[in-house]
Parts: structure tokens; sequence; C-alpha cells
């Protein structure tokens, strides 16, 4: 009999588990749901990067102008005024400020890094758009990913580059 006692509340166990689980699924389904609504419906993405930051954009059609990053306001993320012109910048050459939302999660690298990885994806997704807009986003430089980045560190030296100093006794 003590078997059966000790099997029955592992059972009930597993369902309380089970029951935890199901409900958290649904909450998130719901929530995907009320932020596809909230979206606006259709939108374009498009990815940017720069050194090791990583630029997720969506430009949502039929806007209203807001841009947020990482669940913030743009002006709140990027704080200086120099980073939010780089933001800015695709949106205000293209006319599409006032047109389009954009939300952008952004990760890895520096907080410049993030703002020219944001910009690049901004732009691709613009280009998507309307391809009229590329000859502009081009000229300007807006669609180039630029490459540039930290160089490895090389065994026997202190940095990439950087030798030990060299001592003559």
């Amino acid at each position: 009999m003590t078997e059966t006692k000790k099997k029955a509340p592992a059972k009930s166990a597993k369902k309380k588990v089970e029951e935890t689980v199901a409900p958290a699924e649904a909450v998130v389904t719901e929530e995907t749901v009320a932020a596809e609504k909230a979206k606006g419906g259709s939108y374009l993405y498009a990815v940017g990067r720069r050194k090791t930051s990583i630029a997720q954009v969506r430009v949502i059609k039929n806007g209203k102008g807001t841009m947020t990053v990482n669940g913030k306001p743009a002006d709140a993320y990027f704080t200086t005024y120099e980073l939010r012109t780089i933001v800015n910048g695709p949106l205000k050459v293209s006319g599409q400020e006032t047109a389009v939302d954009v939300s952008a999660s952004v990760q890895g690298g520096g907080i410049r890094g993030q703002a020219e990885a944001v910009r690049l994806g901004i732009s691709r997704a613009l280009c998507e758009l309307n391809p009229t807009f590329r000859k502009t986003l081009k000229k300007l430089g807006y669609l180039t990913r630029d490459p540039r980045a930290k160089e490895r560190k090389k065994p026997g030296l202190r940095k990439a580059r950087r030798a030990p100093q060299w001592s003559k006794r």
C-alpha cells in the first residue's frame, strides 16, 4: 500500500506541471497576436550589421512615424543627437519619416555600431518598399555594409599587431 501512495502524488505533481505550462503557452500566443495587431499588419523585414552589432528591423507600412528600438522609443535608446541623425537618415532622405513605423531589435557591439546597424536595416527595408529609393540611399552610402571589424589577436603578440617591448639587455 505504501508503494501506491508514493506513485499517486507523483502523478498529481506531473498534472500540476502540465497545467502550469499550458496556460503560459496560451499567454505567449495571445501576446504575439496582440503585438501583430499593434504593428498594423504588413511590414518589411531587413537585417543590418556593423562590427559585432546585429539589428533586426521591421518597417511597418501605413504608420505614424514612431520608432522603437529594443522596446524603447528611439530617442530614449539613442541619447545623442548624432546617433539619432544616423538612425533617421534613410527615412529623412526618402521622405518616409511620418509614413512608416520602425521597430528594431539590436544586440551586440557598442551604441554607435548599433545605430549604424539600424540605419542599414532601415535602408534595406525601404528599398524593398519602393525600389526608387535605392539610387539616393546608395549614393549616400546607406546601403553599403561597413565590413571593418576588430582584427584578431595573433600568438606571440600583445594585441593584433602590438609586439612585446624589445629589450637590448
